[in-house]
């Protein structure tokens, strides 16, 4: 069965994304050294919080990194109506969080992997530059 990925609803987007983009940020923290399971949790919430997701969208737009396609993306996923309430966080945060990881699944999706993946290791980048500086 072939499906249009276009056409599938933001959360259903989201759901997938979240999966992916967390595979990508377990094997980064593995491949880096991180094995205690207390700092693999601590270090993955810089990257996979709706905290940090907002935050590397807000920066990925201020950069215009993203295509017409993929911000089309992203508000199909910032813009659906989840059912789930957010947790840690504020609702607008949280519906910024699953634009990101709707972009994230829209990509994986449509066999974009090369984009993802790109974007991705921005993410990784962008983040390790605000980790060196965390308090914690």
């Amino acid at each position: 069965m072939t499906q249009d990925y276009k056409q599938l609803n933001g959360i259903a987007l989201a759901y997938v994304g979240d999966a992916i983009y967390e595979v990508y940020i377990r094997d980064f923290l593995i491949h880096s050294g991180v094995t205690r399971p207390n700092q693999l949790h601590r270090r993955a919430t810089h990257y996979v919080s709706a905290k940090a997701q907002a935050s590397l969208y807000y920066k990925m737009r201020d950069l215009a990194l993203l295509s017409e396609e993929e911000e089309t993306m992203f508000r199909r996923g910032r813009n659906a109506h989840s059912f789930t309430k957010a947790k840690n966080t504020d609702a607008k945060t949280y519906a910024i969080s699953t634009g990101f990881e709707a972009l994230m699944g829209y990509l994986h999706l449509t066999g974009q992997t090369a984009r993802m993946e790109e974007l991705i290791e921005w993410c990784i980048k962008e983040v390790g530059t605000v980790e060196k500086y965390d308090p914690k």
